[in-house]
């Protein structure tokens, strides 16, 4: 590979973006995130952007190699806990190859306690309406997965998705609402349903409405009424030392859950919440957290 191949002005993005991935450290982060598991023992996790990033620059002379698997490192460290909490589903959602030997594919992933939950039927798709190509090598997909299981004898149905973020100043309040109206339509049929994931819009959008006109529950809303409840977001190298969150765009929903008891919280919105990074404190995610506990 010949230098000429990487523009200079690519070269100044990519070594930023080497730099960030370096100071947010995401092994460290993934403790974290095993420790808060471990705490809650939530029986489904939901998780997005779930990434495998590889990079090796060795072809330009350069000595950077990168691999990271968020999913596989996250499931080590749970298993170094003692705790089992196996992949119900999984779909692969962006996939970023602008340049040889960069590689950057996104997943939304969930992920059930194999100890208290028994999975009947789970899989994963993308919404019928995505960006699609944005530049060469570059397509944006947003996708869901679901799992269809039994705890303690009672059917649920779980969902955890990623809807589409706002571009280039764009507002996509319309495209979420439809890539939300595809999820609801696939689970009208079920009885008890949990949907949780990054929204990307907030509580007064279409999208919102879509759900709320199908009859779910804004768990948030519900439970702590009057609480604001920002989830985002932290600088992108997660160096802010306090959570100067503008928006709550991450959720929990519910149909056909008996309430409204439970309680729901967030985890790494408060500065206790950080942790030790190679550069500075990090945050354990760009967004906080959301725990629900439900009955």
């Amino acid at each position: 590979m010949n230098r000429h191949l990487y523009p200079i002005a690519a070269l100044i993005v990519l070594t930023a973006a080497i730099q960030t991935l370096g100071e947010t450290d995401f092994p460290a982060r993934a403790d974290a995130i095993a420790d808060a598991i471990a705490r809650v023992r939530p029986q489904v996790v939901g998780l997005q952007e779930v990434s495998v990033i590889d990079i090796d620059l060795t072809g330009l002379g350069l000595p950077v190699v990168v691999h990271l698997d968020f999913l596989a490192i996250l499931q080590a460290k749970l298993a170094q806990r003692g705790l089992h909490y196996n992949l119900a589903a999984q779909v692969q959602n962006i996939t970023a190859v602008p340049l040889p030997g960069i590689s950057l594919v996104d997943h939304d992933a969930m992920l059930v306690d194999a100890d208290r939950v028994t999975v009947g039927s789970a899989g994963g798709q993308n919404f019928a309406v995505n960006v699609g190509v944005v530049a060469p090598g570059v397509e944006l997909k947003r996708g869901w997965v679901f799992a269809r299981t039994t705890i303690a004898g009672e059917p649920y149905t779980f969902v955890s998705l990623h809807a589409e973020a706002d571009l280039a100043g764009a507002h996509l309040d319309g495209l979420r609402a439809l890539q939300l109206g595809e999820v609801v339509g696939t689970v009208a049929g079920d009885a008890r349903v949990v949907m949780m994931g990054d929204f990307n819009d907030v509580p007064t959008s279409t999208m919102h409405q879509v759900l709320t006109g199908a009859g779910f529950t804004d768990v948030w809303a519900a439970l702590r009424p009057g609480v604001i409840g920002f989830t985002c977001c932290h600088l992108p190298n997660l160096s802010d030392h306090v959570a100067d969150f503008t928006q709550r765009i991450d959720y929990v929903f519910t149909r056909g859950i008996t309430g409204p008891g439970g309680k729901v919280d967030y985890f790494g919105n408060v500065p206790a919440d950080r942790l030790a990074g190679p550069a500075h404190p990090i945050w354990p995610s760009d967004h906080a957290g959301v725990t629900a506990t439900l009955r």
